[in-house]
């Protein structure tokens, strides 16, 4: 694989379009546990993309205020990473944010949970059509459907992360939005699977079953 600091420089370096657009690896929240919280959303990225050769890429919508706003990586919140972490990144034992509470996702739960049930966490990364957290304004703690332009932005990034990896790993939708932001930039996914949120459980296990079957 080619170093993925390149990539990480470029998502540091984006040039927002609107306001209501938070960058976990830039930025910073007044839910942040100090200043340094971006560099360490940097440093867990850079993690979770070491790997030699990913088999597979799970792609969803955009970043959500519960999960990759504080953790850096799509689909993984805080109350995961410190109660078991995920491959590459071992348990935390420092808390991400101020908040009472470790911010929890349930998608990211069923997400992690499913690959592991069937061997496909460890080859396995997630990523983001839009990789930055869109919000409705001035409302942090909220998420909604990136622009047009922002999904053309956000294609720029998935075409560095797939250059990274000497063989195209498979690309994965989840959710059919998901899938067809993946059309609008040109990109073919390998299978489409359900969204876990909105009672989409089962069948995101079902269809990752089935990934984890061929």
């Amino acid at each position: 694989m080619k170093h993925p600091g390149p990539l990480i420089d470029s998502l540091m370096a984006y040039r927002k379009r609107t306001a209501s657009v938070f960058n976990p690896w830039a930025d910073t929240c007044e839910f942040d546990i100090d200043k340094k919280a971006p560099q360490r959303r940097q440093d867990r990225l850079f993690k979770h993309l070491s790997i030699v050769q990913p088999k597979y890429i799970l792609v969803g919508e955009a970043a959500g205020y519960q999960g990759c706003r504080y953790s850096g990586v799509t689909f993984t919140s805080e109350k995961m990473l410190l109660q078991e972490g995920i491959p590459r990144i071992p348990r935390l034992t420092e808390r991400l944010t101020k908040r009472e509470l470790p911010f929890c996702e349930p998608s990211a739960t069923i997400v992690w949970g499913a690959l592991r049930k069937h061997g496909l966490a460890e080859q396995t990364l997630l990523w983001n059509t839009f990789p930055f957290h869109p919000m409705r304004e001035a409302q942090i703690h909220t998420n909604r459907t990136p622009t047009a332009k922002e999904i053309a932005d956000g294609g720029k990034y998935l075409e560095l992360l797939l250059s990274l990896y000497a063989l195209a790993p498979k690309v994965i939708a989840v959710g059919k939005k998901a899938q067809a932001l993946l059309t609008s930039v040109g990109l073919t996914s390998y299978a489409c699977v359900r969204h876990p949120a909105f009672g989409g459980a089962n069948e995101f296990r079902a269809g990752m079953a089935a990934v984890g079957a061929t």
